[in-house]
């Protein structure tokens, strides 16, 4: 228990996360889940505060969008109430702030000559960073 709290204490874990440190540990399937309960008790474990704290990374420091932060969610097997609560965390104007100078960094280093294809080229990055359609093309068409 001891072990397990202070994997779970040293950053924010997904449920899954701890579920296979635990069996790397040698326990049975039995001591793993009881161990897991305890955790989330305990309040070690929690993923609507891990949900928030992967949102306020990703869309802080990595400049992602929704999409793309909610897959990833999605992808390490957080419940979509959790994941609704963790995008209560993006403020819409740093959102869009974010959006709007990956638009002018990629614009800026974006060596396509061609007005048509420099666009697309842009508006591809954009979506592949996981912003909206409706918000990459109304970004694109000001700039």
């Amino acid at each position: 228990m001891v072990k397990a709290a202070a994997y779970c204490a040293y950053q924010e874990r997904t449920q899954q996360e701890v579920r296979d440190k635990l069996y790397s540990y040698g326990l049975t399937p039995d001591e793993v889940e009881e161990l897991i309960v305890r955790l989330s008790q305990e309040k070690f474990i929690d993923e609507e505060r891990y949900a928030q704290a992967y949102v306020r990374g990703k869309y802080g420091l990595k400049k992602w969008g929704r999409r793309k932060i909610m897959q990833g969610l999605k992808a390490k097997g957080i419940s979509d109430y959790c994941i609704k609560q963790g995008l209560k965390e993006i403020d819409p104007e740093v959102y869009e702030q974010n959006l709007l100078q990956l638009l002018e960094k990629k614009n800026a280093t974006e060596k396509e000559k061609n007005p048509f294809a420099r666009r697309q080229k842009i508006t591809y990055f954009l979506l592949s960073k996981g912003y909206e359609n409706d918000l990459v093309n109304d970004a694109v068409k000001g700039d």
